[in-house]
Parts: structure tokens; sequence; C-alpha cells
């Protein structure tokens, strides 16, 4: 008889111990009146690509850009690219099946399709290298296209990343017992009906209170705007399919490809941010130092009260603390190498 196949654990302790990330003292733009920026469809990959860019307010912005989490969209980034306009050229995209982009070619809503789709886009679009920043789900698909095209990626800020749980914790599914009938077949669509015949506002609340610390943070007009765009999104007769397989394909990822994943992780060579609520409901904040301490150069940052959206809960710091990222890694003088500063040290 076979005996089984002994599993690798992951390390009880990080690898290492990150430093404390800085916050810039930077004079931030006003984000009075701001509401969600311009767009434009692309085609990417055979699927049409919806991106929102915030103009940069500086000749000599560099190119960045944002992805969204599971169920956000590109107008997520809206106050956060607000406050960083100064120093970057942002463009936010919507992946396929969420905000206002279309479906995925051929169905395909797994971590490794919207892998590549970033990383095709980031190749069309020609700007060069960016600061990569993901929140979620796009801070998971953030830190593998970091891990396999470092030459894509200046820097790395990635915000409560969906990572595989140290201790197997899936915890979007023990926050919300319907999220846990996404993943079963033929089960799954038939909650997503229920969830739909929900009012919109109802089911935007709901998703407000299981991502922020303090649901009063939003202000009224970004709940708008979510109900809006996600009335939009709800048009669509793929919205409900491309939300259930980009879930599975998550679940999968985290209980079927840990290993894998955290050898990834590993891998980046990026100058890079996590920074984590310690509220969060979906992604356990607990292994906030076990990423930053995966991470050869790595920074981290545990806000107090704040929840698993931390550039909309908290815009200022999270801007704040991707700035002094920027500064720090930027070459100490002409053709040197960059750099990830020791916060505790300035």
């Amino acid at each position: 008889m076979k005996r089984p196949r002994s599993v690798t654990r992951m390390r009880r302790t990080p690898d290492r111990t990150s430093p404390r990330a800085r916050l810039s003292a930077a004079e931030l733009p006003s984000r009075d009146g701001v509401t969600s920026w311009p767009g434009r469809t692309v085609r990417v990959l055979g699927q049409d690509i919806h991106v929102r860019t915030t103009a940069a307010t500086s000749d000599d912005a560099e190119p960045a850009l944002f992805v969204h989490g599971l169920g956000g969209s590109a107008t997520n980034w809206t106050d956060y690219a607000a406050l960083l306009r100064d120093r970057l050229a942002i463009e936010a995209i919507d992946l396929p099946g969420f905000g206002r982009s279309g479906p995925a070619r051929d169905d395909d809503y797994s971590i490794e399709a919207h892998v590549r789709t970033v990383i095709a886009y980031l190749e069309q679009s020609a700007r060069g290298a960016v600061h990569l920043v993901g929140n979620s789900m796009g801070g998971a698909i953030s830190l593998l296209v970091a891990a396999r095209r470092p030459e894509l990626v200046r820097t790395l800020t990635v915000i409560s990343p969906a990572v595989p749980d140290l201790k197997l914790r899936v915890h979007a599914l023990k926050t919300d017992w319907r999220m846990a009938l996404l993943i079963v077949p033929m089960v799954g669509m038939v909650a997503l009906r229920k969830l739909g015949a929900i009012p919109m506002e109802k089911r935007v609340m709901g998703t407000i209170a299981l991502c922020f610390a303090d649901p009063a943070r939003l202000p009224e007009h970004r709940f708008a705007e979510m109900v809006d765009e996600a009335s939009v999104r709800a048009d669509h007769e793929w919205a409900d399919l491309a939300m259930l397989r980009s879930t599975r394909g998550l679940v999968r990822s985290m209980l079927l490809r840990g290993r894998s994943t955290w050898a990834s992780i590993r891998r980046v060579t990026a100058p890079t941010l996590v920074l984590w609520g310690d509220e969060d409901k979906l992604v356990a904040s607990d292994l906030a130092p076990f990423v930053a301490g995966a991470v050869p150069h790595s920074r981290l940052l545990v806000l107090e009260h704040v929840g698993h959206v931390a550039m909309m809960e908290d815009p200022e710091t999270a801007a704040r603390a991707t700035l002094a990222l920027i500064d720090d890694a930027q070459p100490e003088e002409p053709g040197a190498g960059r750099r990830v500063a020791d916060a505790d040290e300035r």
C-alpha cells in the first residue's frame, strides 16, 4: 500500500522581519470634487478591457497600473489615485468580467488567466515598467506578475493580497455563508441569482460592511457611484458567471496552488510595500508579516481599525506609504541600483 506523500508545511515564522513602512510627508493633491476617472475600452488577448486613466499633474509622472480585487473594479482606486496624481500617471484596469470590461475569452476566469491579461496589457500599453498596485485578488495577481516579469515592475504595492492561507483558512467562506455556496457546482449560480434578487443598494451596503472596518468612512457620493456601476454590470448576462468562476479560481489557487504561489512570492525582486488592515474580514491580517517576509525587498504597514480595502477606507495613509516606497526606490545616483530604505533608520 502506498504511503501518503508528505506535505511540506509553511514556516511557522516569517522568512524575515520586514521594516515598518514609513509615510511620505509630501503635500497631497485635494480629492474634493473628484469623481470616477474617465475610461476607454481596449482589446487585450481577444477581450474588451476597460481602463480608467487618472490625469497626472506633472510631465515627469511615472507610469502606474492598479488592479482591483474580486467583485471590485477600477473605481475602487478613485480617491487613492487622486492623491497620487502629482507623481504617477495612473491607469486602473477592470479585469475581464468586472467593472465595465467585457467577458473573459473562453470564460476563463482563473487566476492564471487574469495574470496573463495584466501582463499582456502591460506589454501592449508600451509604457515601460510601472508602479504596480493590487488589492485582494488583484494583489495576488500583482505578486505573480512581479515574480514572472520583473522587468515590467518598478515598485509593487499589495493591499490585503488574497494569498493562500498558512492555516488553510478560507476567510471569505467563513465570513459569509452565501460565499461558500459559490464554489458548489450548480448551487453556486442559484446562490448568485438569489443574491441578485436583493435590491442593489442593499447588496452594495453588504459589500461595504464586509470590506470596511467602519462603513461610515465611505462618502455618500462614492456609495452612489458603486451602486451605479453595480447596476450597469448587472445588466450583462455573463456577469454572474464571471463572479462565480473568478471566486472558484481564487479558491482553487488558495487551496491547490499554495506552495507554488508562495514560491513565486519569494521570487519578487521589486521594492515592495505590503499594506493590510488589522480588521480585515476577508484575508487574515496575521498573514501580513509572512507576505512581507517572503519578499526580499519589502516593508510592512498594518493599519489599525481598517478593513480589506485600505485604499478606500484610509486613502491618505495608503497613498503616503506608496509615495514613500517610490521615493526610497529611486536610484541614489545615476546608474545606482534601487534601494528600499528601512524606515526605522530615518
